[in-house]
């Protein structure tokens, strides 16, 4: 793979260090820190760690419910069985922070104009 220059700021104490870690190691700087980016990129953070839980867990349920049929049988018998306060209501404005904030005059003359 092509190697290409990159220039790095660090402060003088952690470039003494380095300076006196490649006396003792007899290597160069440059690999040094070569290998210290290598080492970083391959350690997964917990996030990484978190988002690949919970890719795995999607694929197993995709492999158990290829079609959805499960879910989608879930949701039906919820639209079919539980009262929802709302239905048919329509609410005027938007949510923000699970408050509805009221539309605005100007959006409210359009939707007036429009029937909606």
């Amino acid at each position: 793979m092509a190697r290409v220059a990159f220039t790095l700021r660090i402060d003088a104490e952690e470039r003494a260090a380095l300076e006196n870690l490649s006396k003792v190691e007899r290597r160069p700087v440059n690999q040094l820190l070569n290998e210290a980016v290598k080492t970083f990129l391959l350690r997964r953070s917990p996030r990484e760690q978190s988002l690949e839980a919970s890719l795995e867990q999607l694929r197993a349920y995709r492999l158990r419910d290829p079609q959805f049929r499960q879910a989608r049988n879930a949701f039906v018998e919820a639209e079919a069985t539980e009262s929802d306060p709302l239905e048919g209501e329509p609410i005027e404005g938007h949510l923000v922070n699970g408050q509805v904030e009221p539309i605005g005059p100007a959006q409210g003359k359009i939707r007036a104009m429009l029937g909606a």
